[in-house]
Formats: C-alpha cells, structure tokens, sequence
C-alpha cells in the first residue's frame, strides 16, 4: 500500500511539474485565418441621450475636415465590412442615406452623427456599397446608484465606498489620464478618439456604465447587478448581430459605435476563435499605415 502511495505521489509530481509548459505551449497562437476587426469607440457627435455628452458643432467646417481626415487614416485598415450603431431593421433606411452621400460627397452627412459622418465617408473610401447596423435597444437604469444616494430612505447595502470612488473618483490610480481627461474637450478630434479608445478609458466605460453597479443593492438584494445585467445582455445581443453578417476570413470588419459598447465588444471579440482584434490606436495615429 505505502509502495502505491508513493508511485502515485511521484505521479502527482511528474503531472504537475509538466502542466505549466504544456499550458504555455498551448497558450501559443495559431496561424488560423481569423477574421480581422478594427473596433472603434466614439461619442455622439450630435443629440444624445447618454449622460456625458461631449460639446461638438457637427456642421463647423474645422469639424468636418477633422472628421474627413479621420476617416482617410481609418480607411487604411481597408475594411469590407462597415458596422455602426442602428438598429439592423433600419438598413434600409441607413444605406438610403448613405447613397445619397456616395452621390454627394463633398459635405457630410450629419443626420445620424459620428454613424454618418465618420463611417460613411470610411464605407466611401473603402469602396463600399452598403453599411450595416448591429445595435439593439434594451433600457436599464445605470443611475440606480445615484438614486439610492439621494433617497434618505434608501440604504446602499453592498460596499457604497467603492460605488463612490467609482463615481467621483474613476481615476484615483491615473492621475494623469485625469488630468487628460479634464481637458478632454480642449483636444482635437483625434486626440480625443485616440483617449477615448485607450484601454483604460474603455475599462472606464464599462465600469461607468455598468461594473459599478454590482457595488450596489438594498438590504440583500441584487438590484444592481440585475441593472448592469441589462446592460451586459444588449451588448450580447449586438455581438450576435454582428455575428449574423456573412463573411469569410477574407473579409476585415469596422466597427463603430459608442465607446461603451466598444468596451464591451472588446470582451467578447477579444477570446473569439472567429476574430482577431487589431490594435485601434494604430489606426488613430496621423501617419501612412499598412494593412496587416
């Protein structure tokens, strides 16, 4: 018996001083044909319901050269496939405009924002015949927790410092993306894409717009995280939009839309087997930039 135990501990041994380099060989990317994406965030260039919104004159001639110049650096990534923020029963709707625009192109579209600005004139210069929409509209309360904290009736029963620190402090641990961010409406345009889609200010994003609320709930129960649920659920449904779209390992993806949604579809396309992620900022850099 003594004798068993001890082959079975030396086998025991031998299993787990192998694992780590079999996990590591493992971990090592293959050379699949994986679907390039390039996921871009913005805020609405125009009306907005969202609760931070960004002062931008959509119809300032400074502004739609800014946009146009955006648009020819994000155009070198040479998407096939555009995807912006409308509902997919609107496509037709959208890609009606958009071909107005093909058929008039010196001035931008500002009907529908950054979507008809910035990624119809991208969906222009990549040769494009039609943009599609992949979002889906689902409503959730991310202000629960402000609404606890201004009801002397109501009790934050989960951990309201951290609800807090991520209210009022969101970069306590950056302070110089703070300070960048103060300033935030005194950049250019590029400038202010380039930090919008920073990772840190996307892990922003969704702590703002939804990770926060799982600091929050009265007495035991859950009705913070059933919020931010709603809010994990849209973004679901619009990444499963984005997977009814037909398309092969030659096809390269844009993506454009809020940069809360950015956040959250880096989540998803980040771990797919089905897409590779190319890294935004390189796109959002003032330079000649290849394919890859």
């Amino acid at each position: 018996m003594k004798n068993i135990l001890f082959l079975l501990a030396l086998c025991l041994v031998g299993c787990s001083s192998s694992t780590p380099s079999v996990l590591l060989a493992d971990a090592e990317p293959g050379a699949g044909n994986k679907i390039k994406v390039l996921n871009v965030g913005s805020f609405h260039f125009g009306a907005s319901s969202d609760a931070n919104v960004v002062n931008f004159d959509e119809h300032k001639q400074a502004n739609q050269q800014a946009v146009k110049d955006i648009a020819k650096l994000i155009a070198q990534f040479k998407p096939t496939i555009v995807c912006l923020e409308f509902l997919p029963e609107d496509m037709t709707t959208m890609n009606q405009a958009y071909q107005a625009f093909l058929a008039d192109p010196k001035v931008l579209n500002t009907r529908y924002g950054e979507l008809s600005m910035l990624g119809f004139d991208v969906a222009r210069l990549s040769g494009l015949d039609k943009v599609y929409g992949i979002d889906n509209h689902l409503g959730y309360n991310y202000s629960l927790g402000d609404f606890i904290e201004h009801s002397p009736e109501l009790t934050n029963s989960v951990d309201r410092d951290t609800y807090l620190q991520l209210t009022n402090q969101p970069f306590l641990h950056y302070p110089g993306l703070a300070e960048v961010n103060q300033r935030f409406e005194q950049l250019s345009l590029l400038e202010q894409l380039q930090l919008t889609n920073h990772p840190l200010m996307l892990d922003y994003m969704l702590n703002t717009n939804a990770d926060k609320l799982f600091y929050v709930g009265i007495g035991d129960g859950f009705e913070g995280a059933e919020q931010a649920a709603q809010f994990y659920l849209r973004n679901m449904k619009i990444y499963t939009n984005l997977n009814r779209i037909p398309m092969s390992s030659d096809d390269r993806v844009l993506i454009l839309m809020g940069a809360a949604h950015t956040a959250m579809l880096r989540e998803f396309i980040g771990r797919s087997p089905k897409f590779e992620m190319v890294n935004t900022l390189d796109y959002l850099t003032a330079k000649e930039h290849s394919a890859k």
